[in-house]
């Protein structure tokens, strides 16, 4: 089975003038922008970086049965999606599948694609993933960046995104000492699945097709606010699902953005909003609105 991930054409272009008017004039003023440059290139967006990486891994797969494959998901129209269709060929990248809605949700198509992973502009089409059971994440509009190395690296926070927000509960209602007795106690008993733990398993079973190390064409990290002794419970939850990640850092509560930018991260999952205002200077990130951070 391969990796699959669905996208919206927001986050993988950078169509921030034609949003713009749509939310001024409607959709008409909007079909009618889009039509008129409908043989324009739209520019990549944020997430276009990790796609084209993502997509590099077919490289010596076949066409029936790729690794890694892109849905997109538009409220475009299907007539007014015929520019994001030029663009994504303009580009080279091999997206087959799309879903044109016309204004209406897009997030009813993502489970019958079979997708592991969501990533869109919009909060509420994110939010009604998660709750539907896919991992799924904002990720704040902007022109893409020049990727710094050519393999594919991906983040995550630990507790309330790969790990349920148990833990994450007893340090907020109950401060950081508790937290601290609380991890020691239990710290052979594994942390509960959190929303992207099948995406994790998604990306690791993709990651078993290629050599270990600097040679695999994928790098994972876990940053964590998490320290000792807390490090352990997290440690042994991974060894039982029989999950690798190739880098763990265990922070502290120090700032994690200069640490994604030493790691190189393509994107970066966390649930906190501070967390993901601090990533999105050094690189891309992905709130995960789920979990006592988002209680709100």
């Amino acid at each position: 089975m391969p990796l699959v991930v669905a996208i919206t054409a927001r986050a993988l272009f950078h169509m921030e003038d034609s949003h713009a008017l749509f939310e001024r004039e409607g959709i008409q003023a909007f079909a009618d922008f889009q039509r008129q440059r409908e043989d324009d290139v739209l520019p990549p967006g944020i997430a276009f970086p990790l796609v084209r990486k993502l997509l590099a891994l077919n490289q010596g797969a076949t066409v029936d049965a790729p690794r890694v494959e892109v849905i997109l998901l538009s409220r475009n129209s299907s007539d007014t999606g015929l520019r994001v269709f030029n663009s994504i060929q303009h580009h080279g990248l091999d997206i087959r599948r799309a879903t044109f809605t016309a204004g209406a949700p897009v997030w009813p198509y993502i489970k019958p694609f079979g997708a592991q992973l969501f990533l869109s502009a919009n909060p509420e089409s994110v939010r009604a993933a998660l709750a539907a059971g896919v991992a799924a994440a904002t990720i704040l509009p902007e022109r893409a960046s020049e990727p710094r190395q050519r393999q594919l690296r991906i983040a995550f926070d630990g507790d309330a995104v790969i790990f349920g927000d148990e833990s994450e509960r007893v340090s907020r209602e109950q401060g950081l000492e508790a937290f601290g007795r609380h991890e020691r106690a239990l710290a052979h008993e594994p942390l509960s699945g959190g929303p992207f733990r099948g995406f994790l398993a998604a990306l690791h079973g993709l990651q078993a097709a290629f050599p270990v190390g600097e040679d695999s064409p994928i790098r994972t990290a876990l940053v964590t606010a998490r320290s000792a002794p807390a490090h352990e419970r997290v440690i042994r939850t991974l060894r039982e699902w029989n999950v690798r990640l190739d880098e763990a850092l265990f922070l502290g509560g120090r700032d994690k953005g200069p640490f994604l930018e030493a790691f190189g991260a393509d994107i970066f999952f966390d649930d906190s909003p501070h967390n993901i205002d601090s990533a999105r200077r050094h690189v891309a990130a992905g709130h995960v609105p789920h979990g006592v951070a988002n209680a709100d």
